[in-house]
Order: C-alpha cells, then sequence, then structure tokens
C-alpha cells in the first residue's frame, strides 16, 4: 500500500476495480482546510480519462510494475507488435494502451511497463520527440500572412501535423509525441 505522497506521473494504482496511471498530479495546501491530491487517471483498460482528488494520506494500492525498451517492428490492425532489446522476446500490444500511434515509426524505441502479476502491458511510452520525414504537404505562399502560419502536413507514419509554410516535401522534422505538434526542422 502507498499513500498519497508517494504519487507520480506514470505510478499504475488500482481504483475502482479497474487499473488506472497517473498522467498528471498536483499537490495542494490550501490556506484553510486539509491538504489533498489533484490527479488525472487514465484507465489502462478503456483509455477513458478522469479526473479525481485524493486527501493527503490517502491508502492507495499500487501495482508493481516492469519497464523494459522495446523495439516497434510492426503493426497488424489494432494490434502492434514490439521486441524486447535485451532477450529478443516478442510481445503485443493493443492500441488503446499506447499514447501516440500514429506517430510511430518501424524500429522505434520505446519504453513498455508490464503488470508483473498476469503479463499485461499496462502502457508504452514513447519519447519525447520523434523525427519524421514529410510525405506530403502543399507549397507554402510568402506574403500572404502577418503572423506564424501554419500549413497541414503528412509523415512517413500517416500522420497529419500542422507545419510552418516554409517545410517542404523531403524535410525531416522533430514532432512532440506527447501533443503531436511540430517542433523544429533537423537539418542532416
Amino acid at each position: 500500500m502507498a499513500s498519497t505522497s508517494d504519487i507520480r506521473k506514470g505510478l499504475c494504482i488500482k481504483y475502482n476495480n479497474d487499473i488506472y496511471k497517473i498522467i498528471e498530479f498536483l499537490h495542494v495546501k490550501p490556506g484553510k482546510g486539509p491538504a489533498f491530491v489533484r490527479t488525472k487517471l487514465k484507465s489502462v483498460t478503456s483509455g477513458k480519462v478522469l479526473d479525481n482528488t485524493f486527501s493527503a494520506g490517502h491508502k492507495i494500492e499500487d501495482i508493481r510494475v516492469e519497464t523494459n525498451k522495446y523495439q516497434f517492428l510492426y503493426s497488424e490492425g489494432e494490434q502492434y507488435n514490439f521486441m524486447n532489446t535485451d532477450d529478443y522476446n516478442q510481445i503485443a500490444v493493443e492500441k488503446s494502451v499506447l499514447d501516440a500511434p500514429e506517430l510511430m515509426k518501424e524500429g522505434e524505441m520505446v519504453s513498455i511497463s508490464i503488470n508483473t502479476e498476469d503479463g499485461m502491458p499496462l502502457s508504452c511510452d514513447m519519447p519525447a520527440s520523434v523525427i519524421l520525414e514529410v510525405t506530403h504537404t502543399e507549397p507554402g505562399v510568402k506574403g500572404n500572412t502577418a503572423t506564424n502560419a501554419t500549413k497541414p502536413a503528412t509523415v512517413e507514419t500517416g500522420a497529419s501535423i500542422n507545419v510552418p509554410l516554409f517545410i517542404n516535401e523531403g524535410d525531416k522534422i522533430k514532432v512532440e509525441t506527447e501533443k503531436g505538434s511540430y517542433i523544429e526542422r533537423v537539418k542532416e
């Protein structure tokens, strides 16, 4: 058993007969009244996100997880297949477990957390940013904007991302995986 002081991002807990992963938390100490922890929980089974508040000192049931590095191999419909880089075992993960499957290309390294009790994959954490090649975008027209304008671009994984007007087909761009947004153009 853990308490609210042990809450951290990525912690998996049992709550309301389901397994949840903490994606955001904030310790609040108001001037009047007891302290509490405001959390945002994501269900591992359904992917539903809910807000919850735990009072300070509240006991929570955490789940033992094992996290390993895996390499993305390929996808088959809703199943994404990964290989453990240490022992070469392969694992299939449901699309709902993945945070940003549309930004994942073959060979990408991710961290997968597995429940040690039943061997079920609980979450898949991608790197903070990925480098992808732009496969299609309309040419940008100079002079018709007053501020930073963007245009849609399709990257090699099939995802659509808004990029600045100066990005062309064939350019490599860095994309933030959490928000799926453009960061910068990458020079070779």
